[in-house]
C-alpha cells in the first residue's frame, strides 16, 4: 500500500442473520480482538463454528483435542469446534526421521547465533512438509464445514492466525535486548534480520500470519462457489497491523511501533487480500490499533500510542461518557500525577525529532536504533512509574475500549467492505465507542 486507507464513516449495514455461519479460523485463547467479532456474530443470531490449532504431545507430535479439552474450548467459543489440528508454521515439521528447524536452532547461543548458519535446502523441505500438512488438514476441515453451512446462507470467515517464533531459549534473550534493551543492553534489530535465525523467523511468520489466509481462501473455494450459486454471500477478514493514526499536535497522524518484526508478514497478508479482491472475492484486512496484550508485552513502548485515545474520545463528541473514561483512568495514577501530565509526556514523545523521523509509512517497518530505544523504552518506563500499581495501568482500560470498538466496526463494514485493506484509526474507534455508549 502506498498510503493508509482509513475507514472514516461508521458502517451501518448487516447482511448476516440467523441461519448464517461465522467461522473462526484460529483458536480462541483468552480475550483478544476476535472476541469482538464473535460477540457481533452472536447478536446477529449466526451459528458459531471454530477450529483448533491442536496440541503437542510429549514428543512434539501434533494431536487433536481430548474430549475434555474440546468441551472446554467449545464452552469458551460458545459454538462448535471442528477438531482437526490446524497448527500453522513449519518450525516443528520435518521429513520423517529428520531434524525440525527447531532442532537445528537448539545449538545456538547468545554468543554464536549471529554467525551460526542453517541448511536452507533442509529448511525448504521442512517448510514443504508443514505446508502439505496444514493444507491437508484444511481440506478435512472444509469437508466437515461444507455439511454445516446450508445452501443460500451467508458465511463469515474470520482469520486470526498470527505468530511464528520458534520455541528456542536463545531467542528470548535476543528479544529482550532488541525490544527492551537500551544503553549497553541495546541490540540492533537489523542484526537479527540479517542472521539465519532471523531469516527463518521471517519465513515462519509468513507461513503463520499471512499464507494461512491464502490457504483459507483457496481451501473454502468449493463452499464459496456453492453458497454464491444458491444466493448466499461469503466474506473473509483478517487482522493486520501497519501503524495507526492517533492525535498528535491536535491532528490525526499516522505513527507506528516501527521495530515490528512481523511487519513484513502483515504486509504480505495485505497483498493476499488485494489479490483475492481482484478475483472478486471479498477479503479484507483490517489494520487495527496498538493494544496491550500478553503477546505484545515483549514490545516495550508499543502501548504508548494508546494514550491519545482519551483525547480522541472527547474530540469525537463523546460528551459525558468520554469524560467518564478520564475519571476511570485518573485514580490509576499516583496522587501527584494528572492525566494531563501523562498526556503531555506522550505528546512530547510523539513530536520529538526521533519519533518524527520514524513516521515514514513508505519505509515501514524500519529498523530500531539506539536513539529510538532510549526514547521509547525510557518513556514507557517513566509512564509505568506514574501509576500506583504496575498491574493496573491506564493502557489496560484503553486496550479494552479498542477491543470493544473494533468488533462492530469490522463486523458491519464486512457486509459491504470498501476495499481489501482498511485502517481502523483512533478517530473511527472513538466514533464507534461514543455511538455505542451515548445512544
Amino acid at each position: 500500500m502506498d498510503t493508509p486507507i482509513a475507514l472514516r464513516n461508521l458502517p451501518c449495514t448487516n447482511i448476516f442473520h440467523k441461519g448464517d455461519v461465522f467461522v473462526l479460523f484460529g483458536e480462541l485463547f483468552g480475550r483478544g480482538y476476535a472476541n469482538g467479532l464473535i460477540n457481533e456474530a452472536k447478536k446477529s443470531g449466526m451459528t458459531i463454528i471454530g477450529i483448533t490449532v491442536g496440541r503437542r504431545d510429549e514428543h512434539n507430535a501434533l494431536r487433536a483435542l481430548t474430549p475434555e479439552e474440546l468441551s472446554e474450548a467449545e464452552a469458551n467459543l460458545g459454538g462448535r469446534i471442528i477438531n482437526v489440528p490446524l497448527m500453522a508454521g513449519f518450525d516443528l515439521d520435518a521429513p520423517s526421521g529428520e531434524q525440525t528447524p527447531t532442532d537445528l536452532l537448539a545449538g545456538m547461543t547468545l554468543k554464536s547465533w549471529q554467525e551460526d548458519t542453517l541448511d536452507w535446502a533442509h529448511i525448504e523441505k521442512c517448510r514443504d512438509v508443514g505446508i502439505e500438512r496444514i493444507k491437508n488438514s484444511i481440506a478435512q476441515v472444509m469437508e466437515q464445514l461444507d455439511e454445516m453451512i446450508p445452501d443460500g446462507s451467508n458465511a463469515f470467515f474470520a482469520h486470526t492466525m498470527a505468530g511464528g517464533i520458534p520455541k528456542v531459549k536463545v531467542f528470548l534473550a535476543i528479544a529482550n535486548r532488541i525490544y527492551k534493551g537500551r544503553g549497553e543492553r541495546f541490540m540492533s534489530s537489523r542484526a537479527l534480520l540479517d542472521s539465519d535465525l532471523g531469516k527463518l523467523i521471517l519465513m515462519n511468520f509468513d507461513e503463520v500470519t499471512a499464507n494461512t489466509f491464502q490457504y483459507l481462501i483457496e481451501g473454502s473455494a468449493a463452499i464459496r462457489t456453492r453458497l454464491e450459486k444458491t444466493g448466499g454471500q461469503v466474506r473473509y477478514t483478517a487482522y493486520g497491523y501497519h501503524g495507526t493514526e492517533i492525535l498528535i499536535s491536535g491532528q490525526y497522524q499516522w505513527q507506528t511501533y516501527s521495530n515490528y518484526t512481523q511487519g513484513r508478514a502483515k504486509m504480505r497478508l495485505e497483498q493476499i487480500a488485494v489479490s483475492a479482491w481482484d478475483k472478486n472475492i471479498k477479503a479484507t484486512v483490517y489494520n487495527c490499533p496498538e493494544i496491550r496484550t500478553n503477546s505484545s508485552d515483549i514490545f516495550a513502548g508499543v502501548e504508548l500510542s494508546l494514550f491519545p485515545l482519551l483525547k480522541a474520545l472527547k474530540q469525537e463528541q463523546g460528551g459525558a461518557w468520554a469524560e467518564q473514561q478520564w475519571q476511570i483512568c485518573q485514580p490509576l495514577l499516583l496522587e501527584d500525577i494528572t492525566l494531563d501530565t501523562l498526556l503531555q509526556k506522550i505528546e512530547d514523545y510523539n513530536t520529538s525529532a526521533v519519533m518524527t523521523d520514524y513516521r515514514n509509512f513508505a519505509a515501514w517497518p524500519m529498523d530500531n536504533s539506539a536513539a529510538l530505544a532510549e526514547l521509547m523504552i525510557g518513556t514507557s518506563d517513566e509512564i509505568i512509574q506514574m501509576h500506583k500499581n504496575r498491574t493496573e495501568l491506564v493502557v489496560g482500560h484503553l486496550s479494552a475500549l479498542v477491543l470493544e470498538g473494533t468488533g462492530p466496526l469490522m463486523f458491519y463494514e464486512t457486509s459491504h467492505p470498501a476495499g481489501p485493506v482498511l485502517w481502523l484509526n483512533h478517530d473511527i474507534i472513538a466514533k464507534q465507542l461514543n455511538l455505542m455508549h451515548n445512544a
